[in-house]
């Protein structure tokens, strides 16, 4: 009993130092975070005054937060969608032997490999050179304010959907082959054998990479900072970006920190419900 107790402490000792990071990395910083929310902190001032739920009441009554808001759930929405679409119909499509496969893999998985600067420098260029030339229209998407975010969200289609293939491909990997050939046998053609074989047995994946995708989307900072840094104007500000503007360059750091708790407790509050939805729906199947 005595051994097995302390082969229990040797196996714990290896997990100290991650235990340790996470600490002082994530669990301190989000502990202060909420002692700030609740005060008038400008965050330089080394004293600064409890203000109780005032920056909860001021946030609710922002007219400005409608725009970073609206932008944030359509770039959230929109790119799980076209992620998760493209990456499973190109993992099926490439879950087959013929010559070149694994160098389209390659290619199709590129784009998350390079860095959101030289990917935002690249659509840049595509959006404000290419675009009008194959359309006839002037200006690009990213210099619209009404199709900006549509931009944005192009950029990390095309940069993501390489990660998601991998996932639902390694997924594909575990489906017994037997099944297909049972249907086949059974008079089931591909389409039949997608909805009702490959479907319900990558609901794992999608329990992964639905959520993955959604709660990256909410709290999109890196794209609009890099490709637009908000703009034209305000049209594509997102909440992230919302918050940090009111951290740094507003000077409004207890306000920002409230932003913040309300942006995690809405990425927290839908992405369980879309996660227990998705795990439900494996148990059915």
């Amino acid at each position: 009993m005595k051994r097995k107790y302390r082969d229990e402490i040797v196996k714990f000792t290896f997990l100290i130092p991650a235990l340790l990071f996470f600490t002082l990395v994530i669990l301190v910083p989000f502990v202060r975070g909420i002692n700030i929310a609740f005060t008038n902190w400008d965050g330089i001032a080394e004293h600064y005054k409890y203000v109780g739920l005032r920056n909860i009441i001021l946030f609710f009554q922002d007219n400005e937060v409608i725009g970073p808001l609206k932008n944030t759930l359509f770039f959230a929405f929109i790119t799980t969608f076209f992620v998760n679409v493209f990456g499973l119909i190109l993992a099926v499509a490439l879950n087959n032997k013929f010559k070149g496969v694994n160098f389209l893999k390659a290619v199709i998985f590129m784009p998350m490999v390079i860095s959101l600067v030289l990917a935002a420098v690249i659509w840049r260029y595509v959006f404000s050179d290419i675009y009008p030339l194959i359309f006839n229209t002037s200006g690009g998407l990213l210099g619209n304010p009404n199709t900006v975010m549509w931009g944005i969200a192009i950029i990390c289609i095309w940069k993501e959907t390489g990660l998601a293939m991998v996932i639902y491909f390694a997924g594909l990997q575990t489906i017994p082959k037997d099944m297909y050939e049972c249907a086949r046998i059974d008079g089931a053609n591909p389409v039949q054998q997608f909805f009702k074989i490959t479907m319900p047995l990558l609901m794992p994946a999608f329990t992964y990479c639905i959520p993955l995708w959604l709660g990256t989307g909410l709290r999109q900072f890196d794209y609009s900072m890099v490709a637009t840094k908000g703009g034209p104007g305000r049209a594509s500000e997102t909440m992230a970006m919302y918050i940090y503007n009111y951290e740094f360059p507003y000077f409004k750091a207890g306000y920002g920190q409230m932003s913040a708790l309300i942006l995690f407790a809405m990425i927290l509050v839908i992405t369980l419900i879309i996660t227990q939805y998705l795990r439900r729906k494996e148990v059915e199947f």
